[in-house]
């Protein structure tokens, strides 16, 4: 538990930096440089996956808070792929931008409800709970931070299949490789 509480907050601090204490990052990238900051952005992000990962695999026992109707697990997977689309979006041109001002954000907090429907234990309140209240304050501060909200250019609609098909690649990837990263078997 300590691993995936320690990781939870590392993740959290690191990804808070630019939105609360922009003079720190101001600082870290003129001592660091621009590829400097984002390659120690990276270190500490990868190195809080590692220990959110290991954490939750160390769980052996998790206690059962709650349990759902089997139909919850269809919704759930409906919405994981849903977040996958929205994440896939956040970094293209796309037609999404005209009614969301976070997709990848929103994608988070899809996938953290998504999968507290699928489960009811005390290691999943804790991860996708704690990850879904940290990506519904980061939109809160990122908004402050950024001001009016501008909209981008509509791109065609080939974008808008590009971004499917991608989402659709990554979401099957992600079910096939979900035993080896969350030692939990989707299918």
């Amino acid at each position: 538990m300590t691993f995936l509480i320690g990781g939870l907050l590392l993740w959290s601090v690191v990804h808070f930096i630019p939105s609360l204490a922009m003079p720190l990052k101001q600082s870290l990238v003129a001592r660091l440089g621009e590829n400097g900051y984002k390659a120690l952005f990276t270190l500490f992000t990868l190195g809080a996956l590692a220990l959110i990962v290991t954490g939750w695999r160390s769980i052996d026992q998790p206690v059962y808070l709650y349990q759902l109707p089997l139909w919850t697990r269809h919704l759930g997977m409906l919405l994981v792929l849903l977040a996958f689309i929205l994440f896939v979006a956040s970094g293209m041109p796309t037609r999404i931008k005209q009614f969301l001002r976070h997709p990848q954000l929103t994608g988070v907090v899809i996938w953290a409800g998504a999968h507290l429907l699928m489960n009811g234990d005390s290691r999943s309140l804790l991860l996708f709970g704690s990850l879904g209240v940290w990506a519904v304050l980061e939109m809160v501060l990122i908004n402050r931070r950024d001001g009016i909200w501008v909209k981008p250019a509509v791109p065609g609609i080939a974008q808008e299949v590009k971004i499917l098909a991608i989402s659709a690649v990554g979401f099957i990837a992600v079910m096939m490789a979900h035993p080896w990263i969350a030692g939990v078997a989707v299918f």
